[in-house]
């Protein structure tokens, strides 16, 4: 594997102005691009905004040289895999209310990346099922966590 996708970030990120060093690492969907900057509140943004278009427009960059590029995942002194880890907690937790009380429970709007960290986090769960659904009007899909039928 050359070195295409963390020259692409590091070239992107010098033209928008930040001064930043990327260590690249193997994942399971693909490469981990992590970025050591001084200034990395700006670069993951509100929520996480600005950090998901820049690793939006890096995997487009990539895939547009090159459609069998691996899919890059960016990460940001560590944010990403808090974040995850804070949204598997929370999956944990609905799936805790919906075991205790066997109601359905409706997961906030989120993105497709976190949706799918949702659903692999409760794949396995014994007492839950989830499904994403689009909510009405929107583009947006919330995922419904809810309890799992006896199986004849």
């Amino acid at each position: 594997m050359s070195t295409e996708p963390k020259a692409t970030l590091e070239l992107l990120l010098h033209h928008l102005g930040f001064p930043a060093s990327v260590e690249e690492h193997p994942s399971e969907d693909g490469l981990l691009l992590n970025v050591k900057t001084e200034d990395s509140g700006r670069l993951i943004g509100r929520g996480g905004q600005v950090l998901a278009d820049l690793q939006y427009l890096t995997n487009r960059l990539l895939f547009q040289r090159n459609p069998d590029a691996p899919k890059v995942t960016i990460d940001i002194d560590g944010f990403r895999a808090k974040a995850q880890q804070a949204l598997v907690d929370k999956a944990l937790e609905a799936a805790e209310k919906v075991h205790r009380w066997g109601n359905v429970v409706e997961m906030e709007p989120m993105s497709s990346f976190d949706r799918r960290i949702v659903h692999h986090a409760l794949k396995d769960h014994p007492h839950v099922t989830t499904e994403s659904v689009e909510v009405e009007g929107t583009n947006k899909k919330v995922i419904l966590l809810r309890p799992k039928t006896a199986q004849a």
